[in-house]
């Protein structure tokens, strides 16, 4: 349909294109004193309007006749999609019931009282030594957990010092003159130490 629709337009531009040159080719004749052949030309311009005019109803109709298969094909894709969904929504319901949602939590207590029976179970048949030992362990894996994470964290290991931040100031020289006692200290250990390497050798 679109293709005729198209066809119609390129139709009526080319008459409308018949239709000015009538009109001109009528003047001419009139300029010409040719009343005959300018009558003629112009009883054909009103034809050629009649078929341009007929041409644009068609196209009115082709054009709503398209309009209203479209209309209809969405309607059709718009029924198909909400069964689609109807569809869909009933089997998200069929799996997701009521009582399939009692039965996994059904499940889920049975599960904890289950563990938890268990846990008194073993809890008795445990002697203090073995309770202890489990305890530990338990401590253990708990410290490893901790300092992993901290690691992870990018924190220094639970017991290692932080790093002191570095000075941001210039050091200030320790170079300090010694004084004469200082210096009459220094040259008697000095002295010692000679004298005992000395000894030693």
């Amino acid at each position: 349909m679109k293709v005729q629709r198209d066809k119609l337009k390129a139709y009526k531009k080319r008459i409308q294109v018949v239709l000015d040159r009538e009109h001109e080719i009528a003047r001419e004749c009139l300029r010409n004193d040719q009343k005959d052949k300018a009558l003629l030309a112009l009883r054909k311009r009103k034809f050629q309007e009649q078929l341009l005019s007929k041409t644009d109803k068609q196209l009115e109709a082709l054009e709503q006749l398209t309009s209203n298969v479209e209309f209809a094909l969405i309607q059709k894709d718009v029924l198909y999609g909400l069964q689609q969904g109807n569809t869909v929504l009933k089997q998200i319901e069929k799996e997701m019931s009521l009582e399939k949602a009692e039965k996994i939590m059904g499940d889920t207590e049975d599960a904890i009282a289950y563990q938890k029976q268990l846990d008194e179970i073993i809890t008795r048949n445990m002697s203090n030594e073995d309770q202890d030992a489990v305890d530990e362990e338990f401590e253990l894996m708990l410290r490893e957990a901790k300092a992993e994470q901290r690691v992870q964290q990018g924190l220094p290991p639970e017991g290692v010092p932080a790093m002191p931040n570095a000075p941001n100031s210039e050091p200030v020289s320790s170079l300090v003159e010694p004084t004469e006692e200082e210096k009459e200290l220094k040259a008697k250990t000095k002295a010692r130490e000679r004298k005992q390497q000395l000894l030693a050798a």
